[in-house]
């Protein structure tokens, strides 16, 4: 089992270095994959409304037999559920999902500013925070310009922003604003297309001369970043091999190298553009 170090967030919680995503892993075998992973070391389990697998991440934190405080469970307020009384509903919809007493950090998945609601919704999340409900409010796929809007609107800093966050969208600008703001970068979809990125010969050769495999190169890569990467896998030795990236480190040429993988963004996954209910 690898020990995944934590950095400290803004309200003073410990968040894990390298989480486990959980899209798309719903069905037969899902609670066995998520407790497999949380066997790896992995404490950050991410989850959401629209990921239909709550009940499914709550289980597997059941029967892991690692104390429920250890466990950092993640989920996401959907953009249908935008606003202040649908949010406290929302959150309590997960709870009764999940089979828990607090959600460890929630986030707004999506900001849908055509709906124009993330403003009501982060302030109902900072009330369930007071009331003890939730422990760490953040948010997911916000531009610096919405984020603004939240602290000056709300008077709270989102202890972490969950982006698109790989070498073809290194996002530097938005990694800048958090730092100065005190924010956790996390990336979804860390390793982009992973046959397309994973066979890049800059990162074949990075992996090479540290004896690692190109996913761990990359993932490192994040790490370095101070970005938390929460990659995704059903198969445990995948599991393991992508918690284990503390025995290396890339030099800071090897890190620009894949930074400069960087391509234009995708239109339909800019925040500006995205809604997703």
């Amino acid at each position: 089992m690898t020990t995944i170090p934590s950095a400290q967030l803004n309200d003073g919680t410990a968040f894990p270095v390298v989480g486990f995503g959980t899209y798309q892993i719903t069905g037969e075998g899902a609670v066995a994959a998520i407790v497999s992973a949380i066997e790896c070391g992995y404490r950050l389990l991410d989850t959401a409304v629209n990921y239909g697998n709550e009940s499914l991440v709550g289980e597997a934190v059941r029967v892991s037999g690692v104390d429920r405080d250890e466990i950092v469970v993640t989920t996401k307020v959907p953009g249908r559920d935008h606003g202040y009384e649908q949010t406290l509903a929302s959150a309590r919809g997960s709870l009764k999902r999940l089979g828990l007493d607090r959600i460890d950090v929630y986030m707004i998945h999506w900001p849908n500013p055509r709906v124009d609601k993330y403003v009501d919704t982060f302030r109902a999340m900072v009330d369930l925070r007071e009331q003890g409900l939730v422990r760490t409010v953040a948010v997911s796929n916000f531009t610096e310009r919405m984020i603004t809007r939240l602290i000056d609107e709300v008077g709270v800093t989102p202890a972490v922003n969950q982006v698109e966050l790989h070498p073809y969208v290194p996002q530097p600008e938005l990694r800048a604003f958090h730092a100065a703001h005190g924010i956790r970068t996390e990336s979804w979809s860390p390793l982009a297309r992973r046959f397309e990125l994973l066979a890049e010969p800059v990162i074949i050769d990075i992996a090479a001369a540290h004896g690692v495999t190109p996913g761990q190169a990359v993932l490192r890569w994040h790490v370095q970043l101070d970005a938390t990467p929460i990659p995704k896998s059903e198969q445990p030795e995948r599991q393991r091999e992508n918690a284990d990236l503390f025995g290396f480190e890339l030099t800071g040429d090897e890190v620009a190298a894949i930074s400069g993988l960087q391509r234009e963004r995708r239109p339909d996954y800019h925040p500006d553009q995205r809604e997703e209910m």
